[in-house]
């Protein structure tokens, strides 16, 4: 007589219950950094005070040596280094403080280079390398012809004597005397009497 031997029931293998860890938290900022999910604070526009004072300093010192225009003035801050917008708040301001004063400083300019013999062309120019306008410069350079003729006349006497040119080599070397000052062609012609000649 066998004896039946007994079932055994076969045992499920269980996975260990998972912990759970929560996420970690982001460790604070350091002082001085942003806050998360916040923009970067806007660097400012305008020149510590310390900053805006020098400027200002060193452009009324290049004012009381003459009158300047607004691009000159920026130029000369601009190349000892300092922030373009910084130098630019500062000239407005000077601008409606009246200390710096482009119609100031055209009347200033052609009256001191007329005095000493310079023609129109030239004169304009000048002014045009300082950043002015024609617009800005004609109400100061309106000559007239007999005006510059005058002019021209007291200059070259000054250089040549009071002779008129006697040959073709003298007459050149005072033509360009004249065209370098920065007189017109054509007033040249008459103030040397070279009008009628082919």
């Amino acid at each position: 007589m066998s004896m039946d031997r007994p079932k055994r029931t076969p045992q499920r293998h269980t996975q260990p219950p998972q912990t759970h860890h929560p996420d970690p938290q982001p460790s604070p900022p350091a002082p001085g950094q942003p806050q998360p999910n916040q923009p970067e604070p806007e660097t400012p526009t305008t020149a510590p005070p310390t900053e805006a004072a020098e400027i200002r300093s060193r452009a009324l010192k290049l004012l009381t040596t003459r009158e300047h225009s607004r691009y000159e003035l920026w130029r000369k801050l601009y190349r000892r280094g300092y922030p373009a917008e910084a130098v630019n708040t500062v000239l407005d301001q000077l601008a409606t403080e009246g200390l710096l004063s482009e119609e100031r400083m055209l009347a200033a300019y052609v009256t001191e280079r007329l005095n000493k013999g310079f023609g129109p062309l030239r004169i304009r120019a000048e002014l045009q390398a300082k950043g002015l306008p024609d617009t800005a410069i004609n109400p100061h350079l309106n000559l007239q012809d007999e005006q510059c003729l005058a002019l021209m006349t007291r200059i070259d006497a000054g250089k040549f004597g009071h002779n008129p040119p006697n040959d073709r080599r003298t007459l050149a070397k005072r033509a360009r005397f004249l065209e370098y000052r920065g007189f017109p062609a054509h007033l040249i012609a008459r103030a040397l009497n070279t009008d009628a000649e082919p």
